[in-house]
């Protein structure tokens, strides 16, 4: 079923202490609002309307650099009023289905949206639920305890899922004068069908100072490191210059291909689609078709980082080592480490480029023509 979905994320987290409200703060070095639209993009969410307060417009462009679909929206002075500027946000091509999602639950998995989207087949809405494990307590006045009954208690979370249009007229149809406590009321006033779908403890919401204790804890359980592997070699042939890591150097010969024939960045390009499983250039850029016929390979590894990060992944670093006899790599490092650096939108220290000759071995000893790997490491959901 195709979804976009809304993030809440205009709140100002007092009881989460801290100098800023939770969603821009760090959790595992990323911003908690970060974690968030990166599971549901990873999920396949069309589009993504965020909602952040007035004045966070720019924080929230930072943040989630990168992540294909957003669209950053001010929220208002409720939570149901961000809401419904999500949902505006999302009425121009709305998909079937819309996820009202926390930013404060940082942990949502593709597998949390898979469970949601198959309950909401035969029904107007679906809510994650889990039943109360603990004794609940009320106090009097006096302070004294009693015991409550846990039977039929449930705890809700989110992300939540509804059809979009029983979601956008529940809203319009709201005029209570306190605002619904989740997206399910709407729906149900509607006269909208709202079901159960088994909720998750790593669905968590980071309420208190203590919560993010255990998220820096669970962080890691949340995030997989893939390594992604490329090589690529070309034969020398005609020409004044050669193209490596994006940078021009001239030289007595030129390497042939199909493109601009840049090993490196081919290379660098097949690492990318190995981490996220994606198969390799030939797959996206056939050689037979003419339209890449000395094409500039930077578009070949814009692509990957585009379906790295559409599938919710981060680029962590990268390595790449230029295996040859010619030309001179050393006075060129630095600006194939900066090109890289600029393509992949990482810090220059986390792009290593090396070279290495083959002490007159093989072709590329015999200056035939050269070759490349690379390694790259990416964080996914």
């Amino acid at each position: 079923m195709r979804f976009s979905a809304v993030i809440a994320a205009a709140g100002s987290g007092r009881r989460a202490g801290g100098d800023r409200p939770k969603q821009w703060r760090l959790l595992a070095g990323k911003p908690v609002l970060r974690w968030s639209a990166e599971g549901l993009a990873a999920a396949g969410a069309e589009r993504l309307a965020v909602v952040v307060a007035e004045g966070d417009e720019d924080a929230a462009a930072e943040a989630l650099h990168g992540i294909r679909g957003v669209r950053i929206v001010r929220g208002g002075a409720e939570r149901a009023d961000s809401v419904r500027a999500g949902l505006a946000a999302l009425a121009d091509a709305p998909s079937e289905a819309v996820l009202i999602h926390d930013a404060a639950r940082p942990f949502v998995q593709p597998r949390h949206v898979a469970v949601l989207l198959e309950a909401l087949r035969d029904a107007d809405g679906a809510v994650p639920v889990l039943a109360v494990a603990d004794t609940l307590k009320r106090t009097s006045e006096s302070g004294a305890l009693s015991t409550l009954s846990r039977e039929g208690l449930l705890r809700v979370q989110t992300p939540q899922a509804f059809r979009y249009a029983t979601l956008s007229t529940g809203y319009d149809a709201w005029t209570d004068a306190e605002p619904p406590t989740d997206d399910a009321g709407p729906v149900e006033l509607a006269g909208g069908r709202v079901v159960a779908a088994p909720g998750d403890p790593m669905l968590m919401k980071l309420t208190y100072p203590e919560d993010f204790a255990m998220a820096e804890a669970l962080a890691g359980q949340a995030r997989v490191t893939r390594v992604g592997q490329g090589f690529d070699a070309h034969r020398f042939g005609p020409g004044d210059a050669v193209w490596l890591c994006g940078v021009k150097i001239a030289h007595d010969k030129a390497l042939i291909g199909h493109s601009d024939a840049d090993a490196g960045l081919h290379a660098l390009t097949d690492a990318l689609l190995g981490a996220i499983g994606q198969g390799d250039i030939g797959d996206h850029f056939p050689p037979s078709d003419p339209k890449w016929r000395g094409a500039a390979s930077d578009q070949f590894l814009r692509h990957a980082l585009a379906l790295v990060r559409g599938a919710g992944g981060q680029v962590i670093n990268a390595d790449v080592t230029l295996i040859c006899e010619e030309p001179r790599i050393k006075p060129h490092r630095e600006a194939m480490r900066a090109r890289l650096a600029e393509l992949l939108e990482l810090p220059l220290d986390r792009i290593s480029v090396k070279a290495t000759p083959t002490e007159a071995m093989g072709f590329t000893g015999r200056r035939e023509g050269l070759a490349a790997q690379a390694i790259v490491a990416v964080e996914t959901p």
